[in-house]
């Protein structure tokens, strides 16, 4: 799919943000056009499923033992038909019980992850971010199972007359074909504009996650490196490496759930939680590009369809640069119980 240099890695990714690099070449995709995975393989599927209904659509969007491709066509065709994992007013929200957790990554573990991403040429003070790890307390909260789609923020701007369309929108109107992707290409803002509007229409607590809520949610007790364990796959995630470069339905990545059932935390698109970025307790400020650029910033988790797997880790610490369009910022809800 890619373009996969002379040793067969990816290009580095400060190779990438250095010279007149295309967007293309950013997402390691060569200036001709070239199919994405699924090209070849979807119309046969989309011949059988159409003639399902939206019960077995759901199956098998939902079913750990279908193909990734499976999954992908019935979740897109319920898109077109109405997904009923989608509700505005009443979103599937998990319920994570509080305590003490453990949060963040231990200083002596940067050069392992330096190591483990070297094709990529991650800069030290990216991982450093995630330093020191330290405990928290939780109070018990909910975390939404999806992302905001965009059927939902629909629903929003229809209500309300928000000014806010996103930048994904081809012409700023409404893909209905990707109803139940996740929306993205919107400013923190917009994000918690959303999220207060749908406690008051709703009399419930709902708002962003915080880091430590974020992070817990994905990586569990145990801190995985990833939702599902320590290796990273390209048929968990919807990530640059699963080769789509485009939003999935959301939840069709099954087999990547967190420790608690959440989905698309490693892929799809980043997702903005609600503090902006100051170092851990016990760490030091990183001056990076994001603080150059911003000074204040809001954090961002997760990774995207348009970006490496080293944003998909859950410890992960980023945000919005808008000096590229290969940051898909979209975001999901928690709650106060």
């Amino acid at each position: 799919m890619g373009v996969i240099s002379e040793n067969g890695h990816w290009p580095k990714f400060n190779e990438v943000l250095c010279g007149d690099m295309t967007d293309r070449e950013r997402l390691g995709l060569p200036s001709h056009y070239v199919e994405d995975r699924f090209a070849n393989d979807q119309a046969a599927l989309y011949k059988q499923f159409h003639k399902y209904d939206t019960e077995s659509l759901v199956a098998i969007t939902c079913a750990v033992d279908q193909s990734l491709i499976a999954r992908y066509v019935a979740g897109n065709i319920l898109a077109l038909v109405g997904d009923p994992r989608v509700s505005t007013y009443d979103p599937d929200m998990l319920t994570l019980q509080g305590g003490l957790i453990s949060i963040g990554l231990h200083t002596d573990d940067v050069p392992t992850v330096l190591k483990n991403f070297d094709t990529l040429g991650l800069n030290a003070a990216w991982i450093e971010k995630e330093c020191p790890r330290h405990q928290a307390h939780l109070t018990t909260f909910r975390i939404a199972k999806y992302p905001v789609t965009n059927q939902e923020y629909r629903d929003f701007l229809i209500d309300t007359g928000y000014h806010e369309l996103p930048d994904s929108w081809a012409f700023r109107r409404f893909p209905v074909e990707r109803a139940n992707h996740p929306v993205y290409t919107l400013s923190a803002e917009a994000c918690d504009a959303y999220a207060r509007w749908l406690a008051v229409k709703t009399n419930r607590g709902f708002r962003l996650p915080t880091e430590h809520e974020w992070e817990y949610a994905a990586a569990g007790a145990e801190g995985r490196e990833f939702p599902w364990g320590e290796t990273f796959d390209s048929l968990l995630a919807n990530t640059c490496e699963t080769g789509i470069f485009n939003t999935t339905p959301i939840g069709i990545f099954i087999n990547g759930a967190s420790p608690f059932g959440v989905l698309d935390m490693a892929g799809n698109v980043e997702e903005y939680v609600s503090d902006v970025y100051k170092p851990y307790p016990g760490g030091e400020n990183i001056d990076d590009h994001l603080s150059q650029i911003h000074g204040l910033y809001r954090i961002a988790r997760g990774g995207s369809f348009a970006r490496f797997r080293d944003l998909a880790r859950n410890r992960r610490r980023h945000g919005h640069n808008p000096r590229s369009v290969t940051y898909a910022m979209g975001f999901r809800l928690a709650e106060t119980i």
